[in-house]
């Protein structure tokens, strides 16, 4: 039992199958393929080497393969985060190689620490605090800044700024001063990889479009036209350290390392759900927390950088059938053994392929499908999410996201300040009560008023509460009771119960009964505690509203019957 909770990864491979050893091998070669271009290339985003790009895939796919759950996740660089890391450490780190590293290395160690310390507390819940259209707009922003900031190695002319707005200027400055040579390598390859794939679904495009450019630039000499090539990569595997730092530095960065813990949670789960629910299994989100910080970890002592969920990674190894974690163990050693003896001709990679294959990165973070979905569903929705693409563009990652979650937030609150009501009733040949408002002809109990309220009763929506049901009451001809669905008020404070307490003496004051029906535990709970109501059954409190409906039948009826004359009577 404790293997399975702490390293289920370890637990799947000590019961392994043989028939899953075929897969998994090609898998694992299939991801491997994609993942030394691409963490090459992003590895480029922050301004590194092309092996710090690997170092950040070997041992963190190592310790995944492990302590992950899920048996489809493949975790490295990822251009999200490497966009957020470049953001945080560029500019502390003046143009200095060494200690962009440095911080790099803490920035990972932190973002494991406080994924670990989060999965410890139970706070996988922070996966769903991203809301969907937020999540989407920040993919849009980050995708939109990605690929203006790349155009640079597409076109031949450097430049040291980042961002969308910065990317684009320096493309209005410098675009009299395209290399055409580096132009026409570019775009041969970037066709290679949108074309390739939709013939051959199976082929590692970027992998294949890379190994064009290469081949290219060896065969042609195109290092001798002005073609960029990456450049020499040091022989072997990384060394394992422990950054250096200090509080004051740590305090400087923890905003980041926070915002780069919750955003690479979120979309490391996002993709793990998706592909555990296609194969039927479940993901428990804490202890991936946990097992996405020991990876973090794993890439801060290795020289390398944060590292999440890498979709299209995990994609392919679905695509191929990839059975179970031990794809992650091939793909790292694959990488390594790359570094070990394949480390010059990594070298020869022309800049401009590896260009194409960030501006790949780029497009395939937007997603229009779901911006066409939220505005059919939802115009605020689709708003909110061209807000947070708007605010990473122009204010930065973190800021832009915490803008778009403050205005989700205070429409949550809105919302719950002003929830929908009902006043409901019956119409024949419908089952159940229906509301008023949609149903006109339906009709009701003379004197009964039954009233739905459909949030929790608190501090700033309880004088809302209060204005609504006496006004309800108050357009009631000849009002008797009223009979409160509870069942959407799922919370209740003291300033809640206090304004039910007066709603309650208000209505008595005009002969009018107040009842509760189908009333939440933690809201009865409440109640009780304060014996504020009185006591909490019949004809205060009942159980579903079909009794408090009956009760009230019988209750008129009696009255009814008191109310006849003698003559009447009499006869």
């Amino acid at each position: 039992m404790p293997l399975t909770r702490w390293l289920p990864g370890l637990d799947n491979l000590l019961h392994y199958r043989a028939v899953w050893l075929r897969p998994d091998m090609l898998a694992g070669l299939s991801v491997a393929a994609i993942q030394i271009p691409t963490a090459i290339a992003y590895a480029q985003i922050i301004g590194f080497p092309a092996q710090v790009g690997l170092y950040a895939c070997i041992l963190p796919m190592l310790i995944y393969a492990l302590v992950g759950s899920s048996r489809q996740l493949m975790v490295g660089p990822d251009a999200a985060t490497a966009a957020m890391v470049a953001a945080a450490i560029t500019p502390l780190a003046a143009g200095d190689p060494q200690r962009l590293l440095q911080l790099s290395m803490i920035v990972a160690v932190m973002v494991g620490l406080l994924s670990i310390v989060g999965g410890l507390v139970r706070a996988g819940f922070v996966a769903s605090f991203l809301s969907r259209p937020t999540l989407v707009g920040y993919l849009n922003g980050i995708g939109l800044s990605l690929i203006a900031g790349q155009l640079g190695k597409l076109l031949g002319y450097h430049t040291e700024t980042s961002g969308f707005l910065a990317g684009l200027l320096a493309l209005l400055r410098n675009l009299g001063s395209t290399h055409l040579p580096t132009l026409a390598l570019g775009v041969a390859t970037l066709l290679l990889m949108i074309l390739l794939p939709r013939r051959y679904p199976k082929v590692p495009g970027a992998l294949v479009g890379v190994l064009f450019a290469t081949l290219a630039s060896v065969a042609l000499g195109l290092d001798r036209y002005g073609v960029a090539l990456l450049g020499a990569v040091p022989q072997g595997l990384p060394e394992l350290s422990w950054p250096r730092t200090s509080v004051q530095e740590m305090g400087n960065l923890f905003r980041d390392a926070l915002g780069i813990t919750i955003v690479s949670f979120c979309s490391a789960m996002l993709t793990a759900r998706s592909f555990a629910a296609r194969h039927g299994y479940s993901i428990d989100a804490s202890r991936e927390m946990i097992a996405l910080g020991v990876a973090n970890i794993g890439a801060g002592v290795s020289q390398g950088f944060v590292i999440s969920g890498a979709d299209s990674r995990t994609a392919v190894n679905d695509m191929v059938g990839g059975q179970t974690q031990l794809v992650g163990v091939v793909a790292a050693l694959v990488i390594g053994l790359a570094l070990v003896l394949f480390s010059a001709p990594l070298g020869w990679i022309p800049m401009p392929a590896l260009g194409a294959v960030l501006l790949m990165a780029g497009w395939g973070l937007i997603d229009f499908s779901a911006l066409k979905g939220f505005w059919r569903l939802s115009r605020f929705e689709f708003g909110l999410c061209l807000l947070t693409t708007v605010g990473v563009l122009s204010v930065g990652v973190l800021p832009g996201i915490f803008v778009a979650i403050v205005i989700a937030l205070l429409r949550l609150l809105y919302l719950t300040y002003r929830p929908s009501d009902a006043v409901l009733g019956w119409v024949h040949g419908i089952d159940g009560q229906v509301e008023l408002s949609h149903y006109p002809q339906a009709h009701t109990l003379p004197g009964l008023v039954i009233y739905r309220f459909d949030a929790p009763l608190l501090f700033f929506n309880a004088d809302y509460f209060k204005q609504r049901l006496l006004q309800v009451v108050a357009q009631t001809k000849a009002p008797r009771a009223v009979l409160l669905n509870a069942e959407g008020v799922l919370n209740l404070d003291v300033s809640g119960l206090t304004v039910l307490r007066e709603v309650q003496q208000t209505l008595a004051a005009q002969d009018v009964h107040l009842s509760l029906a189908r009333v939440p535990r933690e809201t009865l709970a409440m109640m009780e505690r304060s014996g504020q109501l009185g006591e909490l059954k019949p004809p205060l409190v009942f159980s579903s509203v079909r009794a408090g409906v009956n009760a009230y039948r019988r209750w008129y009826k009696r009255q009814q019957e008191s109310t006849q004359s003698p003559a009447t009577q009499g006869e």
